[in-house]
C-alpha cells in the first residue's frame, strides 16, 4: 500500500518515514533528549500504524503532526510535544508575516507590489520552468524558506528570493550529479 500526505498547500506527496524520524529527532534534540533508539522506535510506531490502518491511503500533514504529538505526550515527553506545537505555530506565524516585495518599473511608478510568502510558488515555478520533479522542487523551496525565516525579515525582495532559488537549485543539482557518479 502506498501512503500519500496531503500538505497544507493542497499538494500531495509520498509519505516519507524519514521525515517523521527527522521530526522526532529534531524535537527531542531541542529539549536535550538524544536517545536515537527512542527516536527510531517512535517513528517506527507511527509508520507501522499508518501501514496497518485501513483506508490510510491519504493522510494530512496535520494528522501526522497530531500523531507525533500524541506519541510524545504518551511516552513521557509531553514537554517535547509542547515544544513541537509551539515551534509549528511560530513557523506558521512567521510565514504569514512575510511579504515578498516586487518592484515593477514598467508602470512608470516605483510603487512596490506586495504578495504574501508562498513556498508553493517556488515549487510550481521550478516544476514548470525547470522541469523538476515535485520532491526536488520542494527540497529547494524548503531550503530557501528556511534561509528567509532565519533572516527574521518581514519583507523580502523577489530578486533575493530568485537568487536564493538559483543558488540552492545549483547546489541540489550538483549534489544529485555527484551521487549519480558515485552510484
Amino acid at each position: 500500500m502506498k501512503i500519500e500526505v496531503l500538505k497544507a498547500d493542497g499538494t500531495v506527496e509520498p509519505y516519507l518515514h524519514t521525515k517523521v524520524l527527522g521530526t522526532f529527532h529534531n524535537v527531542l534534540s531541542a529539549v536535550h533528549e538524544h536517545d536515537l533508539t527512542v527516536v527510531e522506535q517512535m517513528a517506527e510506531a507511527i509508520t507501522f500504524y499508518l501501514y496497518r490502518t485501513e483506508n490510510a491511503a491519504t493522510i494530512s500533514s496535520d494528522q501526522i503532526h497530531l500523531m507525533i504529538q500524541s506519541v510524545l505526550a504518551s511516552t513521557g515527553f509531553a514537554h517535547a510535544a509542547d515544544a513541537l506545537n509551539e515551534h509549528r505555530l511560530q513557523r506558521k506565524l512567521q510565514r504569514k508575516r512575510i511579504q515578498v516585495v516586487k518592484m515593477i518599473p514598467d508602470f512608470g511608478d516605483d510603487e512596490p507590489h506586495y504578495a504574501p510568502w508562498n513556498k508553493s510558488r517556488i515549487v510550481k515555478d521550478l516544476m514548470t520552468h525547470k522541469g523538476m520533479d515535485r520532491l526536488t522542487a520542494r527540497a529547494i523551496a524548503g531550503a530557501v524558506e528556511e534561509k528567509i525565516l532565519k533572516m527574521g525579515v518581514l519583507r523580502v525582495r523577489s530578486s533575493l528570493v530568485r537568487e536564493l532559488v538559483i543558488e540552492d537549485t545549483d547546489a541540489i543539482l550538483r549534489a544529485e550529479k555527484q551521487l549519480q557518479t558515485v552510484l
